[in-house]
Formats: structure tokens, C-alpha cells, sequence
């Protein structure tokens, strides 16, 4: 019995470490590098935080593609020829965006550390 406890604790742990560890594939920038980014016309800039948010304080460029609609907008409003640059608040969000983005097939994701929180 107490081995079943150790493996339900390990399976706990993991699963949790997994979540917040960088996602393979996916590079990852500081809004610093970002202002050097935003000159790139080739590039794909998303940001997943909510509309009221999206509408309260914004990147020009950025196209406002909430995190609960990514998975049934990407495909369609994307491409995933060009790479994607995804910010949300802090990092969090936009971290998820971009394993959804990989799992869809999205070769080149750029997640923005920090987010708006550390834009300027």
C-alpha cells in the first residue's frame, strides 16, 4: 500500500514539473528581444489574453486570439509556414498557446517571457 502512495505522489510530481517546463521546440524571448521582432513582416504576432484585456492595453501588430479559441482559430487564421509569436500577461498563458500551437503542427513558436507585464 505504501508503494501505491509513492507512485501517486511521483505521478503528482511529474505531471506538475511537466506543466511548467519549457516546451520542446518552442523559443522563448524576453519583450526586450521582442522590439527587435515586432520590425519582421514575415512573422505572426498572437496575443491569447481575453478581448477586454486585448482591448485595455495592446502590442500594435498583435492580433488577439484568446486562449480558450486557439485551438479552433489557429489552422484557420494562421500559417504555419511563418512563425508565431505568442504573449499573453505574464508568460503563463502564451506558454500553453505555444504547446497547442506545436501540437497542431506549427514548426516555428516563439513564446514572449514575462508578457505585458514586463512590456514597455
Amino acid at each position: 500500500m505504501e508503494y501505491v502512495n509513492y507512485l501517486v505522489i511521483a505521478a503528482i510530481l511529474f505531471f506538475m514539473i511537466k506543466r511548467f517546463l519549457p516546451t520542446k521546440g518552442v523559443n522563448n524571448i524576453s519583450t526586450i528581444e521582442l522590439k527587435a521582432e515586432l520590425k519582421e513582416k514575415n512573422k505572426q504576432f498572437v496575443d491569447v489574453r481575453t478581448p477586454g484585456e486585448f482591448k485595455g492595453n495592446h502590442i500594435r501588430g498583435f492580433k488577439n486570439i484568446p486562449l480558450n479559441l486557439l485551438a479552433g482559430k489557429a489552422e484557420k487564421e494562421l500559417s504555419k509556414n511563418q512563425e508565431v509569436i505568442v504573449i499573453c500577461q505574464s508568460g503563463m498563458r502564451s506558454g500553453q498557446a505555444s504547446k497547442i500551437l506545436k501540437k497542431l503542427g506549427f514548426s516555428k513558436v516563439t513564446n514572449v517571457k514575462g508578457g505585458m507585464s514586463t512590456w514597455s
